[in-house]
């Protein structure tokens, strides 16, 4: 049994005061007794193509210094959200994971790009500014295996599916939905990746700032593997926490054995 706590923060224009804001919360939520601790996407960086490239950082910047020396600072597992990451003049959407000693253990480039066009709703063609990440990212640590993927990665089901197949117990998404997709779409889908995979599944979306170049539809949430919410938030920011229970994962898998169950001959 371990705690996982999720930041639900807004950031700011200013790089430096969004990460002064989010090693508040990450001290918070250590606070709770967390000992997995993730970030919102985009955190230090305002979610627009206008910003994407003005904000990029190489992986040894500011930003990634700054939560590791965060992570050993509190001695916990830091997944830090993502942040526009600089490299050969591509920018990539990127997380960048912590052991409890600030040593990086994980880096995941988001593999599918936001572009989506929804008649009355948004516009938003991240392929304009982003490159795309080819890699599926799991962690090591001394609880279990880890998943870490980013917002729009989640809805290709199969990427989810390698994640558990490669021993991934809980898989945590950073993760910034809108006011047209986050309404209809949010809670089923981390439900449904949740009970797909039979895995704890933990979403962490910036808060709602209605003064901000983007709406974050919020709810930041942790599903346990039988697809039942154990922790919700609102829009507003906050540290949401939750048990992530070993013993839970295995007992429904082998209660409702569906990973076994594949026919993998057939598909």
């Amino acid at each position: 049994m371990f705690k996982i706590g999720l930041c639900q923060m807004k950031g700011s224009f200013d790089k430096r005061k969004s990460m002064e804001i989010a090693g508040r919360f990450v001290r918070e939520a250590a606070g709770k007794g967390a000992d997995v601790i993730s970030l919102p996407e985009m955190w230090n960086c305002p979610y627009s193509n206008d910003y994407f490239r003005e904000y990029a950082e190489p992986d040894d910047g500011e930003t990634v210094s700054f939560l590791s020396e965060l992570a050993a600072e509190l001695g916990i597992y830091l997944v830090g959200g993502s942040i526009p990451e600089l490299d050969k003049g591509n920018v990539y959407n990127t997380s960048f994971s912590f052991d409890r000693k600030g040593n990086l253990i994980g880096k995941h480039r988001k593999v599918h790009l936001f572009d989506i066009d929804v008649e009355g709703g948004i516009r938003f063609m991240e392929s304009d500014t982003l490159t795309a990440g080819e890699d599926m990212t799991v962690i090591d640590t001394e609880y279990c295996k880890i998943g870490v993927a980013i917002c729009y990665d989640v809805r290709f089901p199969e990427w989810f599916r390698k994640m558990a197949l490669a021993g991934a117990q809980l898989i945590i998404l950073p993760a910034a939905f809108n006011m047209t997709t986050g309404p209809a779409h949010w809670d089923i889908t981390m439900r449904a990746r949740a009970l797909d995979n039979q895995v704890y599944f933990a979403a962490n979306s910036p808060a709602r700032d209605e003064k901000g170049p983007y709406q974050a539809y919020g709810g930041s949430c942790v599903v346990d593997p039988w697809g039942q919410f154990i922790a919700h938030a609102d829009e507003k920011e906050c540290v949401v926490c939750g048990d992530i229970d070993l013993e839970r994962v295995e007992a429904v898998r082998r209660q409702l054995p569906l990973l076994a169950h594949r026919r993998e001959e057939l598909y």
